[in-house]
């Protein structure tokens, strides 16, 4: 019988090292209940394999960060899964590591002769053996081993002598994994694989992991290249945070590996969109609009024909279906709509118009879009009353309000507000205008047994070169009902607190009026 060798193993680790690698980014540092709550994401929801959460030695609100996430999991037998980035420092990151009550060590040392002599400024030979000296004494503190070769990309490149070398010095200790890290971005997938070929030659019967940097922006073809190989594991960051163009992205890999490969992880996709989220929110870098499967506008169709296929037979889906990663399909409206966007929008709202009606609402839609305007499938119900001409049958009204703000002192509003009918007034002190509105409106409207959703983005967009009065188009996100995409409603105004206002409105009316 066959030998079945590591790399073969169906399943590909995922390392998650947003935590540590992620902490990289310029502006991003995550407190420790910040760390906690991603680790418990990522680990209970998302179901990456393993890891790693942060640095050794490198503050007490980091090693405060790493007991809080350790201890807390331990109960559930999960401690493991958790590693710490260690030095080649005498013991000291061995003993630190020890202090959180972790239990894997990632050491990293040289994995090129040019970082072993610049950096370092020492002999290869002499590296080593401060490396197995490090190795020897974190097996005997009861600790799991796993060694990065840190710029083994250019280790590879220049001299496979020295990675060898270091490689086989490295285990003559039972070290767990070999991590490979493209340091600078630097590999194609071609020259990856020829490099990981050198690599299994040599040392057929260890496990490895694929660590990828972006610079290149070919991250996610080297990742593919690596599982290919039979990597054992890749490293990820949410969102690809990480030094300089950041690390491979989650959320581009997974779909990858169970689309393209024979190969498959254990990662709920359903997950993806909100541990993005979560990140994005925590670490406040935005992900780009058009980011695969996360991004805001990625599953959203413009073209009217792309539509009009869609209705017909889902001539432009490919396998990355929104319902996969727990998200809705949407059709943009504007001056590029058809009538298939028009009735996709209209069924999704649930609302049925008239043929005349419905070219009338296409003809206002393809106007307002010529015009730059941002139309949101919040507006059709205000287009399809001003085409119908008559007014929308609102339920509530702002009838009058004042905003207040001076130094030193929190801004206050009042609100005089009518809701079918019934004319409410209440006032209340906020961090901000549209807050002190929001939380005013909030008391007006608990008076009727009104509960408003939760805002989950706001949006402020004025022209390019707008002066101080340019009109403000303010777009707010607000979190749909149980199982319902989210409801995007727009208000334009010269001042940006009205406009907000204005989208409050609309969005008042949409969920209490009764649908025509």
């Amino acid at each position: 019988m066959l030998k079945r060798l590591p790399r073969h193993d169906k399943y590909v680790e995922i390392l998650d090292t947003t935590l540590r690698d992620g902490e990289q980014t310029p502006g991003v540092s995550f407190s420790p209940v910040e760390k906690e709550q991603i680790a418990r994401v990522m680990l209970q929801h998302v179901r990456v394999d393993r890891m790693e959460i942060g640095s050794a030695r490198v503050s007490d609100g980091e090693k405060e960060a790493i007991v809080n996430i350790i201890s807390r999991f331990a109960q559930k037998g999960l401690d493991d899964r958790f590693e710490i980035l260690g030095f080649v420092d005498g013991g000291k990151s061995v003993d630190w590591i020890c202090e959180t009550g972790a239990k894997v060590i990632n050491l990293l040392c040289k994995g090129s002769e040019r970082h072993c002599r610049v950096q370092l400024k020492k002999e290869p030979a002499d590296h080593w053996a401060q490396v197995c000296k490090e190795i020897e004494y974190a097996l005997e503190r009861g600790l799991t081993v796993n060694v990065y070769l840190e710029d083994w990309s250019g280790g590879m490149r220049e001299n496979f002598a020295y990675v060898y070398n270091m490689t086989r010095e490295i285990l003559k200790y039972p070290v767990s994994r070999i991590m490979l890290p493209d340091t600078l971005g630097i590999l194609q997938p071609q020259e990856l694989e020829l490099y990981l070929s050198w690599m299994y030659s040599a040392f057929p019967d260890i496990r490895m992991d694929y660590h990828g940097h972006n610079d290149y922006g070919l991250v996610s073809s080297n990742s593919l290249a690596a599982v290919k190989m039979g990597i054992n594991g890749v490293h990820v960051t949410v969102n690809g945070l990480g030094e300089r163009t950041g690390n491979q992205t989650l959320s581009d890999i997974i779909p990858l590996i169970h689309d393209m490969t024979d190969r498959k992880t254990h990662v709920a996709e359903k997950q993806l969109h909100h541990a993005s989220q979560l990140v994005q929110t925590i670490s406040g870098k935005r992900i780009s609009w058009n980011a695969p499967v996360v991004g805001s506008d990625v599953f959203t169709q413009t073209c009217g024909v792309h539509a009009d296929g869609d209705k017909k037979g889902n001539l432009y889906a490919n396998d990355l279906l929104p319902e996969r990663f727990n998200r809705l399909r949407r059709y943009a409206l504007g001056k590029l709509s058809g009538k298939a966007s028009i009735d996709k929008n209209l069924e999704q709202m649930g609302l049925e118009l008239d043929k005349e009606v419905r070219e009338k609402v296409l003809r206002e839609v393809v106007r307002l879009g010529d015009k730059k305007k941002s139309v949101t499938p919040g507006d059709l119900p205000f287009i399809i009353a001003d085409v119908m001409r008559r007014p929308m049958n609102e339920v509530i009204k702002f009838v009058d309000y004042g905003i207040y703000s001076k130094l030193g002192v929190n801004p206050y509003a009042t609100i005089v507000v009518e809701f079918r009918g019934e004319r409410i007034e209440a006032e209340s002190h906020g961090d901000g205008g549209y807050d002190a509105f929001m939380k005013a409106l909030r008391k007006a409207l608990k008076k009727v047994n009104v509960n408003l959703p939760r805002l989950i983005d706001y949006e402020v967009r004025i022209p390019p070169g707008g002066k101080t009065d340019a009109l403000v188009e303010t777009t707010i996100t607000w979190e749909g009902a149980s199982g319902q995409r989210p409801l995007v409603t727009t208000g334009i105004d010269s001042d940006q607190i009205v406009a907000a206002m204005i989208a409050t409105e609309k969005m008042i009316n949409l969920l209490y009026s009764e649908k025509k």
